[in-house]
């Protein structure tokens, strides 16, 4: 059986096409689920998928290094990586390689602590680390930076 990769991420597309890519929570549960956590070979994350984790970025991580969690009713990364670990230890399947890819530096240590405390506490190596994936960025999904950083200085002041 040929090992599959998965990607998950809201903009980003990886440039070989060997991925499947999943553009939020649900689907990349939806992937796991019909394909079998141990049919990947590797899965990488992005942390902030949706509006609401980019206004936390912008807002609070970027600004100020802070992550405040209940400021993000999305799914993130994080909840796939708790997916992920919950999945493994109620099927007894071994976890996949698994990177992060997130731009979002507290988000990308928060995917890693919580991948290789498992992984440390199954004994095994500490191996889910940050990557980068060479890929493209849909500009009908994402906007510039500038952009969306106005986009949502103006949704402040309402």
């Amino acid at each position: 059986m040929e090992k599959k990769y998965l990607y998950l991420d809201d903009v980003r597309t990886p440039v070989t096409d060997n991925w499947i890519v999943c553009r939020n929570y649900d689907e990349f549960v939806a992937q796991v689920k019909f394909h079998g956590l141990d049919s990947f070979e590797i899965i990488s994350l992005d942390h902030d998928l949706g509006e609401q984790a980019m206004v936390e970025y912008y807002t609070n991580v970027r600004n100020n290094y802070t992550l405040d969690y209940q400021n993000i009713n999305e799914k993130t990364g994080y909840d796939a990586a708790k997916f992920l670990v919950a999945e493994s230890m109620g099927k007894s399947i071994p976890l996949p390689q698994i990177y992060v890819h997130s731009a979002n530096p507290i988000g990308s240590a928060n995917i890693m602590g919580y991948i290789n405390n498992y992984l440390m506490n199954c004994r095994l190596s500490q191996t889910c680390i940050r990557a980068h994936i060479e890929h493209t960025i849909d500009e009908d999904i994402q906007l510039s930076p500038e952009a969306r950083k106005a986009k949502w200085d103006r949704s402040k002041e309402n």
